[in-house]
């Protein structure tokens, strides 16, 4: 963050040259600024570079108001909140002004008096852009009041008038005046409240209790919503859908690396997660979202994968924690954590009405095919048959959430090819303790699942055979 400017008046302000934007030229210029320097203006935003962020950008640039319709979990919030990095890091606002009003344009007429009052000696304080963003979840109990504002009867008990605007104690969209207001779930806001938008977002005057105040809002309204063919709870009133100018569709990561891109990047991991579990927990989140046994109307979001990704890493420290381990290099997750992921994440899955009952067997099937990607991928033109033999018949392998890497890696088979273990690491980039145990694991899984070797378990655990 940068210094904070140290002009304090009005009449420095002036002598220092500033000129005064509106927000929507603010942005516009900002945004054009920053993509013909060749910087990225949407940090940590993946997988909308060809179609969403366009669109936004266009939208932008025309100064349209925007609505974000999508799936739950597809970075819509994310989304809106990046927006603030489009607007100048300080501002100059009038001191004391409820509204935040631009010391050379002034919109109330208390301002203005007090410009007349204290001309160039008037004191002027500096909001930083984060200050400019005000986030709302649109809920049904939300009132008028709330949003645009009301009477306030202490001020009216003082001896104002009704009609005085100093009598108004001003809601959420005003006191965002010069910043980004957005609405999180919008159809959830009732439709009376809706309503009271129409007049912000066309004309930008504030209607309350029958008395108009022209004020000239300057606000830029966004917001998001999921599609109005799964939200049952309401939907946005046709003017107001009129009023956005930009209406623009979200979707899920297309591409496999965006997807292990957002989990990582979101994810607060407790231990570490290999590349290849990551792989795993999106290929398993893209599995269901192609399923006939999910609703799909209702989404599988990305925080899916992310609290995946957070349980299987919680699982790994576990381990390492109740079996007193202290190597660093123990803590690292491997496959037997992943059905820890799996008990737990059920719950945010809207599973087909006919699948009650089903629900375990489609998640650990959907988890057998994404393993099976994920394994042939890895272990492509690598001959695995000295692992094979040397499970002889009588030979097994327990693994299991409670078995330790280096107990795991002291249990394993010797081998016609002793250097196969090693090949198997290097696949992964495994160099820890933690890190070739669930390597090998892996190998072993994708054996089973080949049919090339069996498993049994329970309590927990896993015997290969």
């Amino acid at each position: 963050m940068s210094e904070k400017p140290d002009v304090q008046t009005l009449g420095e302000l002036r002598a220092a040259g500033y000129t005064s934007r509106t927000l929507r030229v603010e942005m516009r210029d900002n945004l054009l600024a920053e993509l013909a320097a060749g910087r990225d203006p949407w940090p940590g935003m993946h997988g909308f570079d060809t179609t969403v962020i366009p669109q936004v950008e266009r939208a932008i640039i025309a100064g349209h108001d925007i609505v974000l319709l999508g799936e739950r979990g597809q970075g819509k919030t994310r989304l809106l909140r990046t927006l603030v990095g489009l607007l100048d890091e300080w501002s100059p606002v009038v001191a004391g002004s409820e509204l935040g009003e631009d010391p050379l344009v002034p919109i109330t007429t208390a301002t203005r008096e007090r410009i007349e009052r204290e001309g160039d000696t008037l004191p002027i304080e500096w909001r930083h852009r984060s200050e400019r963003y005000v986030e709302k979840l649109s809920t049904p109990d939300t009132s008028v009041a709330d949003m645009i504002g009301d009477v306030d009867p202490m001020r009216v008990a003082e001896g104002r008038r009704l009609g005085d605007p100093e009598t108004i104690h001003y809601g959420l969209v005003p006191r965002a005046n010069r910043g980004i207001v957005a609405l999180n779930e919008l159809p959830d806001l009732a439709e009376r409240i809706q309503v009271a938008l129409l007049n912000v977002m066309e004309e930008r005057d504030v209607q309350i209790r029958g008395y108009v105040l022209r004020l000239p809002l300057d606000v830029l309204v966004v917001a998001s919503a999921n599609p109005e063919d799964y939200t049952n709870r309401g939907r946005i009133i046709t003017p107001l859908k009129d009023r956005f100018g930009a209406e623009i569709r979200t979707h899920y990561p297309l591409d496999l690396s965006d997807e292990i891109e957002v989990v990582r990047q979101e994810a607060d991991l407790t231990a570490e997660v290999p590349d290849a579990l990551m792989e795993l927990l999106a290929r398993f989140t893209r599995e269901l979202r192609t399923s006939d046994s999910v609703n799909q109307a209702s989404g599988v979001s990305a925080r899916f994968a992310i609290a995946g990704a957070e349980t299987v890493a919680a699982a790994a420290r576990r381990r390492a924690a109740v079996r007193g381990t202290d190597d660093p290099g123990e803590a690292v997750a491997r496959l037997v954590d992943v059905d820890a992921a799996v008990d737990v994440l059920r719950g945010k899955i809207e599973f087909e009405p006919g699948e009650e009952g089903r629900e375990p067997e489609i998640l650990r099937y959907l988890l057998r095919s994404a393993t099976v990607d994920v394994v042939r991928d890895l272990f492509r033109g690598l001959d695995l048959a000295p692992l094979v033999e040397a499970f002889d018949g009588s030979v097994t392998l327990t693994t299991g959430a409670s078995v330790t890497a280096a107990e795991f890696l002291g249990a394993l088979p010797e081998l016609s090819d002793p250097g196969l273990y090693d090949r198997i690491s290097e696949r992964q980039g495994a160099t820890t303790v933690g890190q070739r145990a669930g390597a090998i694991e892996l190998a072993l899984e994708g054996l089973f699942l080949s049919r090339r070797l069996s498993k049994e378990t329970g309590d927990g655990a896993a015997v290969y055979g």
